[in-house]
């Protein structure tokens, strides 16, 4: 039987990007459809979460199912010495579709081996963030019109930032260059960037970040430096505030770009940047919910041919 789970968006092809496009656009158009009536969805979140938790939430409920869940692995068996694959199993007798965010890396994949049904990585520890960069895609689609050929700025915690980890993967079809910006301490790992390598990606390491290093970006992708990464918290206190996007900092921008951020934000964005036509990171926000429902009904065997009927 086919694994339809997704736990990394690096193995979708092009056309497979476009199409979960198509669909999202659908979804915005008219987000409540009934395509899941009488299904259950099951949001197991052992780490905190806001936007994605809700977003997934709601496009459960939007769609006509059921959700069930936790968002505090406190109250759950897990306390008593559950194992991860208990849980899952346990959990897949009630649900049809599992959506879970880890704090441990792999646990996305481990987690779709023995599961019964399909399971959605909500993020695992700071390697993959599949449903954050299927959203990421469609705003810059959004945005630009199209994805290829686009300049990428990549600010702040490249380290232990699992949505940039993502994104880079997703855009290898679409001919980007992508700039790298981070102190030493949060540089993009080795392993990403030799994906780079061994995928014809262009890339460009920057410590610089001002008006003129950002001058030629389509997209600004600011990230907040993530103090649960960090085990040792005064290396968090030296690198947390060395990347603030200041509104001044825009003076050079192209007409076209966009500042996008994953949430939430700590003070790498000034407020009053918000303000600015070139602002869009609350509407990437918005678009959680269509990239979201997307994607729930991708993994469910859903088509977009089921959408538009309906």
């Amino acid at each position: 039987m086919e694994n339809r789970s997704l736990v990394t968006i690096a193995n979708h092809s092009r056309e497979k990007i476009e199409y979960l496009i198509q669909m999202a656009s659908a979804f915005e158009k008219n987000p409540n459809r009934r395509l899941l009536e009488g299904k259950v969805v099951a949001t197991l979140f052992f780490e905190p979460s806001t936007r994605t938790r809700l977003s997934f939430e709601t496009a459960a409920n939007r769609l006509g199912a059921r959700v069930i869940g936790f968002a505090d692995p406190k109250v759950t068996s897990g306390t008593k010495g559950e194992t991860l694959k208990d849980t899952i199993m346990m959990v897949s007798n009630y649900a049809d579709l599992i959506v879970m965010r880890h704090y441990l890396e792999g646990a996305a994949q481990y987690a779709s081996e023995v599961a019964p049904v399909p399971i959605v990585n909500a993020g695992d520890g700071a390697n993959q963030h599949p449903s954050q960069t299927m959203l990421d895609l469609y705003t810059i689609y959004q945005t630009q019109g199209h994805l290829d050929n686009l300049d990428i700025y990549l600010v702040g915690d490249l380290k232990y930032g699992r949505t940039v980890h993502s994104l880079l993967m997703a855009m290898r079809h679409f001919n980007p260059t992508f700039h790298f910006i981070a102190p030493e301490e949060l540089a993009m790992p080795t392993v990403y960037k030799k994906y780079c390598n061994d995928n014809g990606i262009r890339y460009v390491e920057h410590t610089d970040f001002d008006a003129e290093t950002i001058s030629g970006a389509d997209i600004l992708y600011m990230t907040r430096v993530q103090k649960e990464r960090f085990a040792d918290l005064d290396e968090y206190e030296k690198v947390k505030d060395r990347y603030l996007l200041k509104l001044n900092m825009l003076s050079k921008a192209r007409s076209n770009m966009k500042i996008l951020h994953p949430l939430p934000r700590v003070n790498e964005i000034e407020y009053s940047i918000d303000d600015t036509p070139y602002a869009y990171y609350f509407q990437q926000a918005r678009n959680g919910l269509y990239a979201r429902e997307a994607l729930i009904c991708d993994v469910l065997g859903i088509t977009l041919e089921d959408i538009l009927k309906n």
